[in-house]
């Protein structure tokens, strides 16, 4: 991806925050437009949580702390996913059907179209882990969009983001500028399942990885002494960790750019795990990108904080489950990604079996958990009226017709 986005001087509307201080938000969340195989148990741990205090949100509906813990809101919840398991948005062809739309980039999750200056960034429910596509997850792609927005309007004290509008619950439209090719992965707890994570390279002796020195004796699950920061860049389809003398080197970045840049993902990280404490929960490591726009001015783009990009344990529960030797409760994909590795090879098995439908609507729901445990916000269930392609479509035609005109 060779491209990133921009902030554009929108109409602000303001965002309350109970303890911490936050600008006003720069973007609406603009939805529409006026004129202009034997298998091992699949069962997995039930998750709680407390929430700290509610807050105002003019464009979302305020959501009753009891709500998020009862089971009457995740019986409404599991019903219209399970309503939903044949209505994926598991692919586009919005250069099909907007005429804006100059080609496609399909990637993992979202997939890419290219309109003049802008980009149109659409997140499907697609569910990618182990470099492949393992299951389709109702409402996965509006929570990814939605958390990510409310994040980018969250942390725009801290680094300039590069959100232009967001015309759908599915779609953010950016602006085209220079993408660093590093990923600025940002660690609090040595853990993970992945062959790149960090509990994998240290159980097989590494103890420096990234540049960073790790001391003997972590366990699983354990907090770090601090956090680290651990980067990555592609080769060919999956990554590879790097440390800030490589990543200069072999010119991927300046050593002026890094250091900006590495700043900013650990502020970010900080600001986050604050945030996300506040709310009952624990961010435990997490993904950023950057890129530079034509200016010379370095934003921050893709996504942020969001259950695909992070993850996030249940905060009251870690200690007791840590020293028992459990693992935490967790609100991500990481459920998922261990199921997969119970029941095949995921990275090298050419035929994986299919996730059963209750682990995909226990998934679904997690992420819809984690979106209204961060927000304080009830999700907005879309309607079946109308196809949701064809929303989109709609939605972005008039976006793009709008953004002319500025």
């Amino acid at each position: 991806m060779a491209q990133c986005m921009k902030i554009l001087n929108l109409p602000t509307t303001p965002v309350e925050n109970a303890k911490l201080s936050i600008p006003d938000a720069p973007f609406r969340l603009m939805y529409s437009f006026e004129k202009i195989s034997n298998r091992k148990s699949n069962k997995y741990p039930r998750i709680y949580a407390s929430l700290g205090p509610k807050q105002n949100r003019p464009h979302l509906q305020s959501l009753p702390r009891d709500d998020l813990n009862n089971r009457s809101r995740k019986e409404e919840v599991l019903g219209a996913i399970k309503g939903s398991l044949s209505n994926c948005l598991s692919e586009t062809n919005l250069h099909l059907t907007v005429p804006a739309l100059q080609s496609k980039i399909r990637g993992k999750v979202r997939d890419t179209y290219h309109a003049g200056d802008y980009l149109v960034l659409v997140t499907t429910d697609r569910q990618s882990a182990f470099d492949r596509i393992l299951a389709s997850i109702p409402f996965k792609g509006q929570v990814l969009n939605e958390t990510s927005l409310w994040w980018f309007d969250k942390t725009r004290h801290i680094t300039a983001n590069a959100v232009v509008s967001a015309p759908d619950k599915n779609v953010t439209i950016a602006k085209k500028c220079s993408v660093f090719p590093v990923e600025f992965v940002v660690r609090g707890y040595v853990t993970g399942s992945t062959d790149t994570s960090l509990w994998t390279v240290y159980k097989n002796g590494v103890r420096n990885y990234c540049g960073n020195a790790l001391p003997d004796g972590l366990a699983k699950n354990q907090k770090l002494p601090a956090n680290i920061l651990t980067p990555t860049t592609k080769a060919a389809d999956h990554d590879v960790p790097v440390t800030p003398d490589e990543i200069v080197k072999r010119g991927l970045m300046t050593w002026a750019d890094f250091d900006v840049v590495s700043r900013k993902a650990l502020k970010l990280f900080e600001y986050g795990q604050r945030l996300a404490l506040e709310h009952g929960l624990i961010l435990v490591d997490t993904k950023y990108e950057f890129g530079k726009d034509s200016d010379g001015s370095i934003l921050l783009i893709d996504e942020v904080h969001t259950p695909d990009s992070s993850r996030y344990w249940i905060a009251h529960s870690y200690k007791g489950r840590f020293q028992n030797g459990l693992e935490p409760e967790n609100v991500d994909k990481e459920f998922l990604r261990l199921w997969f590795k119970d029941h095949c090879n995921p990275y090298e098995d050419e035929i994986i079996p299919d996730a059963p439908e209750d682990l995909v609507c226990e998934l679904a729901w997690r992420y819809i958990f984690l979106y209204e445990t961060i927000t304080n916000s009830k999700f907005e269930i879309p309607s079946t009226e109308e196809p949701v392609h064809d929303r989109i479509s709609r939605n972005v035609e008039l976006a793009l017709s709008s953004l002319k005109n500025l």
